[in-house]
């Protein structure tokens, strides 16, 4: 029952609601139970990286919103979370969706279209509908990655409306996670090839890739756990620490009696996840998940600013930060000799992206307006393939997601999709900062953000859907918690 209780999970609604409310707090359980489940299925089948998860995530999310939508119109009830509070980053998406469903469109003017579709038409012999999109198939399956991203972050912005939901929603996160790194490190010492799935793989495995295809997918995924995790574990400290007053000595004796009581079952789950994490031995995953740590700590630093009001908070603060950073760097030492080797292997950097980056800025230049279509990397690249790229090597992404956003669909539109995450970031960054309550759920989504933002420079870990739409589930609930009930 402590363990249960360190998690403060009661909540603001009423102990004995009428019959209305009870219907309606059971119809918000329920879909958050649905969007849960979603979450713990998308990382099992590689990731779902695969034709058939991406259709059944498509069904899943999408019609999961609709259904709550409906739910509301029956219910005849308000947004929990107005749509005005995400009006700006809804503009900006909603303008690049809509860019996106034009560059697949065939009626557009014969001048906007890419001249493949001439050429292909004067080597076919016949007529053949064109359009901006180079690959319309490409660029069809990209939107619906898309569209389905949007469904659960628009899921979990309402459902984590209430803070006992959005906790509840993170520390779901932070379990299914370690039950992901739990299976990839027992797949690595005990499976034939290492893998959970092998697939054409025949080699065993020496790192840790889980359920996914690869270390480069996993790494993502097991850093958004233990930044969520770290962050509630921060929280629950905090609020064991606050009771104590202002002894040093109180202090330290509710450290350690938290560690060895109510913290017991969160620091084993952080434990599991961050092993695995350095035991995928991906060099840019590690790398940024260290810094959506540095974020997390900068962002709960806010001890200076109450010491103001109440003494001896800044002692409160950097004690808890120090223990912290101790404990992930103690077991960082004891695990990172993966990825410690890896870069005296091979260095930090591989220098076959740089090239690939080049290129594809050139690309870019090529149609800096329109585009080349949504998610049609695979299909532009080739078209300026040099021999500054391995002519041997099969490039079917950027790994850097913002250059593929913007060789997709073009400097403006592209600037307006990667622009609508960042106004909802910037939300959460003010809530970790100005909120004197709550303010480690909004901090958590900006602490995960930095992380995958930083990766997406090297990696194309959010074009993996379990990534993305776990990551998206936790910006929701922080951009829901990122202003206070009473504002």
């Amino acid at each position: 029952m402590a363990w249960t209780q360190s998690f403060d999970l009661a909540g603001s609604e009423a102990a004995s609601p009428p019959r209305s409310r009870t219907v309606a707090i059971t119809t918000e359980w329920v879909f958050f139970a649905l969007l849960v489940a979603g979450l713990a299925w998308v990382p099992y089948w590689v990731g779902s990286n695969r034709l058939i998860p991406w259709g059944i995530n498509a069904v899943l999310f999408p019609g999961l919103a609709a259904f709550y939508e409906l739910s509301l119109i029956l219910r005849g009830v308000p947004h929990p979370v107005p749509t005005q509070r995400v009006r700006l980053a809804g503009v900006l998406f909603g303008t690049a969706v809509i860019w996106a469903l034009l560059q697949n469109a065939p009626w557009l003017p014969v001048g906007w279209q890419h001249p493949i579709w001439q050429l292909a038409s004067e080597i076919l012999g016949r007529p053949v509908s064109g359009s901006i999109s180079v690959d319309r198939s490409l660029t069809a399956i990209a939107l619906l990655r898309l569209i389905t991203a949007a469904s659960v972050f628009w899921l979990a912005l309402q459902l984590s409306r209430d803070a006992r939901r959005a906790r509840w929603l993170l520390w779901s996160v932070v379990a299914i996670g370690a039950a992901y790194a739990a299976v990839g490190m027992f797949a690595l010492g005990f499976a034939p090839t290492g893998r959970v799935f092998s697939g054409s793989i025949p080699e065993r495995a020496k790192v840790v890739t889980s359920t996914f295809v690869n270390q480069n997918h996993y790494v993502t995924y097991a850093g958004i756990g233990f930044i969520t995790a770290l962050g509630l574990i921060l929280r629950l400290y905090r609020r064991r620490l606050g009771r104590t007053g202002h002894l040093l000595r109180l202090k330290i004796a509710a450290l350690i009696g938290t560690t060895g009581g109510p913290g017991v079952l969160p620091l084993t789950l952080a434990f599991v996840i961050l092993t695995g994490l350095l035991l995928s031995g991906s060099r840019g995953g590690i790398i940024a998940t260290g810094c959506g740590f540095l974020v997390l700590l900068a962002l709960n630093m806010r001890g200076e600013k109450r010491s103001l009001r109440q003494e001896g908070s800044l002692r409160h603060e950097a004690l808890l930060l120090i223990f912290a950073t101790l404990v992930v760097g103690a077991v960082f030492v004891a695990f990172s000799n993966v990825f410690v080797g890896r870069i005296g292997a091979n260095g930090v950097y591989e220098q076959g992206r740089l090239h690939v980056f080049t290129v594809t800025i050139l690309s870019i230049l090529n149609s800096p307006l329109l585009g080349f279509g949504y998610g049609t990397f695979s299909a532009a690249f080739p078209m300026f393939h040099d021999e500054s790229v391995n002519i041997w090597s099969f490039w079917d992404k950027a790994h850097n997601t913002y250059l593929e956003a913007f060789q997709g669909l073009g400097l403006l539109f592209g600037g307006m999709l990667i622009a609508s995450m960042v106004v909802l970031v910037w939300d959460c960054l003010k809530g970790a900062r100005t909120r004197q309550r709550g303010a480690a759920i909004p901090a958590i989504a900006a602490s995960a953000s930095f992380l995958v933002g930083v990766h997406a420079l090297v990696d194309f870990s959010l074009q993996i859907q379990a990534v993305t739409l776990t990551y998206m589930a936790i910006l929701g609930a922080g951009v829901a918690q990122a202003r206070d009930e009473r504002s």
